[in-house]
């Protein structure tokens, strides 16, 4: 559990693993209410969306590799390569920022051509 006091680095060090352990649980506690996550798929305010948003990356997930994590007081950048079901490897960055020991907002940057390659393939139920 983080301290409400929690530096932006420490709080980039409980997700990056959260998400590498595919702990939604985790990544939700540490996450404010009104969260903000910005990516190549849109913007999603809140908890709820947020929610959704890692459950379906959770889900992607077959292994995540953390590459560098850089921080202050406010905010922090972590690096990982994901390797996914759909795409053997994406190494994506994320800008958090934080607020009372909260993740405020995640801007979260990778390239989206794979993925998209990936969904054409896919044939609809």
């Amino acid at each position: 559990m983080i301290a409400p006091h929690a530096t932006a680095l420490e709080t980039a060090r409980t997700y990056v693993n959260a998400i590498a352990d595919k702990n939604v649980e985790t990544i939700l506690s540490i996450s404010a209410k009104n969260i903000i996550c910005t990516s190549p798929l849109g913007r999603i305010t809140g908890i709820e969306g947020f929610r959704a948003f890692h459950d379906g990356f959770s889900k992607m997930i077959t292994t995540l590799t953390v590459l560098a994590i850089y921080g202050d007081d406010n905010q922090a950048v972590v690096i990982y390569d994901a390797q996914t079901h759909p795409v053997p490897h994406s190494v994506v960055a994320e800008l958090l920022k934080v607020q009372n020991g909260k993740l405020v907002s995640t801007d979260v940057i990778y390239d989206a051509t794979p993925f998209a390659a990936y969904m054409a393939t896919v044939q609809p139920h």
